[in-house]
């Protein structure tokens, strides 16, 4: 029985030997073999068609490839501070960032929007959607809009702090993805949001920049709308898009409501 693998060169070869890491080729990652998040991916029908072998982690980033921050996060740690000293921009997975205070789910602060355009409750509610998804999230790609930065920031900080009450468990930000309102093809942005791959994807942002980011995905990747959760503002989006382009994505209200999207509706859950 002979193994495909990835060698030194970033080129396949015959290996009588199987592999000991395995590696996703589009986001240049290598973990191991147990990977959670790889295995959820894969269990999805997801992964497999990017998925690439290494005989150790030394031919792994030999070959351009950098450890998983799931599985791998001492390695990551190691890597980010290298890439960092380099001057590379590195993007910011779970510990990357400085925990912020997790929000009170508190409903009745619905109408109190912060500096950042997004209210506690709508914060709190979507923190919530994700604790109770099935099968669990843990790990998430975040994309959003030029201007909603500060909203995906504090989004981002406040899951790596633990959005459920198991306060020993901390969620795993694997990307933060942005994109402009008018771009020629959102291509390369699409492509960058669906490299995780993630156990779900978080959105904030105006709604035509969503709307045509979504046609993006739906068009040329694997891109799943019923593990995909929103901001008020990103619900919208389903009036500027082809039938059935979001269905299933579901969010919070600014009120801390609940929000799916049907085939060309919005459906709001009762208070």
């Amino acid at each position: 029985m002979t193994y495909t693998l990835i060698g030194a060169d970033g080129w396949p070869y015959v290996s009588v030997l199987p592999g000991t890491l395995g590696g996703h080729r589009r986001a240049r990652l290598y973990g191991r073999l147990d990977c959670p998040s790889a295995l959820r991916a894969i269990s999805r029908g997801g992964y497999v068609r990017e998925r690439v072998f290494f005989a150790d982690e030394v031919t792994a980033i030999a070959a351009g490839y950098r450890p998983c921050a799931v599985c791998l996060p001492q390695a990551y740690q190691v890597w980010k501070v290298e890439q960092a000293a380099a001057g590379h921009d590195v993007a910011r997975p779970a510990g990357d960032r400085p925990a912020g205070d997790r929000p009170a789910r508190d409903r009745h602060a619905g109408d109190r929007h912060t500096a950042d355009g997004h209210t506690a409750a709508e914060l709190a509610e979507l923190l919530g959607l994700l604790a109770a998804a099935r099968p669990r999230a843990e790990t998430v790609v975040i994309g959003h809009g030029r201007d909603a930065a500060p909203t995906a920031e504090a989004f981002a900080d406040a899951w790596e702090s633990g959005p459920q009450t198991d306060s020993a468990w901390e969620g795993t930000v694997l990307a933060v993805v942005d994109w402009p309102e008018e771009a020629a093809s959102w291509l390369r942005q699409a492509r960058r949001f669906v490299a995780g791959p993630p156990d779900a994807w978080v959105v904030a942002g105006a709604p035509l920049g969503w709307a045509r980011m979504s046609e993006r995905l739906r068009q040329s990747t694997d891109w799943d709308p019923s593990r995909t959760f929103g901001f008020a503002s990103t619900a919208r989006a389903v009036a500027l898009t082809a039938p059935g382009t979001l269905e299933g994505m579901r969010g919070a209200d600014t009120d801390g409501t609940t929000w799916r999207i049907g085939r060309n509706l919005i459906h709001r859950d009762p208070a």
